[in-house]
């Protein structure tokens, strides 16, 4: 796919992002009370103490960078960014581990138990799962080689896991570019955030249950996505064998640099090399997502102030306040 676009194209890409910038410095911050500072006074070595837990962890397995990054997007789309993914099953609620987009799937519970650990020794009870959770992600793109950024501080946590919720409202990497974008709109985001967060997908791996009905059954035809290339799709098919129940194996989202935060996935996905079907559909489709993607493939620059932007905007969605919800004592309960 021709990666050329027009200078008034870029020249309005440009301008949107610019305006995504003045979103989040300005009415999200105030809107919410959230402050970098938060932890100031009352911890002020939170941030340290996330970061060497992190950076220790992506150490060990270079894996956990993009598993963090995850559930903190998977708790931020559920009931929004309140720390509700960690919470185990009660007597009370299901737990949205259990919930059929994160069973199985989602990793990484241990290390935000740890980190919380090393919190409450410093500081009891002042530090939230729900802001370890974007402290952990912001830290995991950074020790994978993606941009540093502040992040806005001071999220409460649940009481209640969100089971159904959590069925109902996160993406699926099924879906085609209508219903992604509007998942992503329902929860206050936008049509450039969906492009730029799915960029996350540059590190981290998938299940192959994740591609099977692409690779054998795309929209119930009974035969694969034709937009694979035949070369891939041979590879692919020997990876991921028609088997909807293997929970096993997995492949990388990108196979030039599966382990470093970069714009490759945006170049793979103009050679059509996207892995997940909602990826590839960012840019088989003329119109302002292929741009994006033709943008940041050429502009690694532009992605990460973008991807920035992004994450910020994810984080301040509906976090709890004030005297909502609690501080936890362990992320997986809530206080007894």
């Amino acid at each position: 796919m021709d990666a050329c676009y027009s200078s008034s194209t870029v020249v309005l890409l440009l301008l949107v992002l610019s305006c995504m910038q003045l979103v989040v410095q300005g009415s999200l911050d105030n809107q919410y009370g959230l402050r970098k500072s938060y932890y100031g006074v009352s911890c002020p070595n939170a941030e340290e103490i996330v970061t060497k837990t992190v950076t220790k962890a992506v150490k060990h397995d270079s894996r956990s960078a993009a598993s963090l990054v995850r559930l903190f997007f998977h708790d931020c789309f559920v009931s929004g960014c309140d720390g509700s993914v960690l919470l185990d099953n009660s007597t009370t609620a299901m737990s949205e581990k259990e919930a059929r987009p994160n069973i199985n799937t989602l990793r990484g519970f241990g290390i935000i138990e740890r980190i919380k650990e090393s919190l409450e020794n410093a500081c009891s009870e002042t530090v939230s799962c729900a802001d370890i959770l974007a402290l952990a992600a912001r830290d995991s793109v950074v020790q994978t080689g993606g941009p540093h950024y502040d992040v806005l501080l001071g999220r409460r946590d649940s009481i209640i896991a969100n089971y159904t919720g959590a069925n109902a409202v996160l993406p699926s990497p099924k879906f085609n570019v209508t219903t992604l974008t509007k998942k992503f709109l329902d929860v206050g985001l936008t049509s450039e955030d969906m492009v730029t967060l799915s960029g996350a997908h540059t590190i981290g791996k998938t299940h192959c249950t994740s591609i099977t009905t692409r690779l054998y059954n795309q929209s119930g035809t009974t035969k694969p996505d034709p937009a694979i290339p035949a070369e891939m799709l041979r590879k692919l098919q020997t990876k991921c064998p028609n088997d909807p129940t293997d929970l096993k194996t997995t492949l990388v989202l990108d196979d030039e640099t599966p382990e470093v935060f970069d714009n490759q996935y945006f170049k793979n996905l103009l050679n059509k090399r996207g892995i997940l079907y909602s990826d590839q559909i960012l840019a088989d489709t003329e119109g302002f997502n292929l741009d994006l993607v033709n943008l940041y493939a050429n502009d690694q620059n532009a992605f990460f102030d973008a991807f920035v932007k992004s994450m910020t905007r994810m984080g301040n969605i509906s976090p709890l306040m004030g005297t909502s919800g609690e501080i936890r004592k362990r992320c997986d309960r809530v206080n007894l």
